[in-house]
């Protein structure tokens, strides 16, 4: 097990990276998800949802994805007990979950076959798919289980925070499948790697 206070630490320090460099860097972001979608598409990779999040402060804003897609999109939800939950985002109003974060409580749980995509933030993450989260660890929960583990989820962030050395992790962690940068995608999903 790492220690608490070494993940507090690059934590800290990410998080003051990423505020920097996200504002210079996050409409080329968002340029590269759509066109890793739109190349997804195209090859017919991406079926089902697409697994997105509600944006907090200092993380990559993809929500116009629903409007510029005419694909199903998914946003999370997560409970008292640390687990998340994907719930179809459709017109019904959002309400806010147990963190207070918005998100779909009104429509139905959906099941990991109904994903094909997961975009996630993260403050960091490694060469070897290691993300550097906030420590709730409700994604390495959530993609424990089988079923979730083997839906493709990469995380956005600007290339800043990506990190050469490895990050702290806990046997528990799990490797997402790659990156979205402002330089584009990294990661085997469409058979491209860093």
């Amino acid at each position: 097990m790492v220690d608490n206070s070494l993940k507090k630490i690059y934590r800290a320090n990410f998080m003051k990276i990423r505020q920097k460099a996200l504002p210079l860097v996050e409409e080329a972001i968002i340029q590269g998800v759509n066109k890793e979608i739109e190349k997804l598409l195209s090859i017919k990779k991406l079926q089902g949802y697409l697994g997105l999040y509600w944006p907090l402060k200092n993380e990559i804003d993809l929500r116009d994805l629903k409007v510029n897609y005419k694909i199903p999109i998914a946003l999370p939800a997560s409970n008292k007990e640390g687990h998340l939950t994907y719930h179809p985002w459709e017109n019904s109003p959002l309400k806010k979950d147990f963190h207070g974060i918005p998100a779909p409580l009104d429509q139905p749980i959906l099941k990991a076959k109904d994903l094909g995509l997961l975009i996630v933030p993260a403050l960091a993450i490694d060469q070897d798919g290691y993300r550097l989260g906030y420590g709730g660890g409700f994604f390495d929960r959530l993609r424990a289980k089988a079923d979730w583990h083997s839906i493709p989820a990469v995380v956005v962030l600007p290339k800043a925070c990506v990190s050469q050395d490895s990050l702290p992790k806990d046997s528990w962690d799990i490797p997402f499948d790659g990156w979205i940068n402002e330089d584009g995608y990294f990661g085997p999903i469409l058979n491209r790697h860093p």
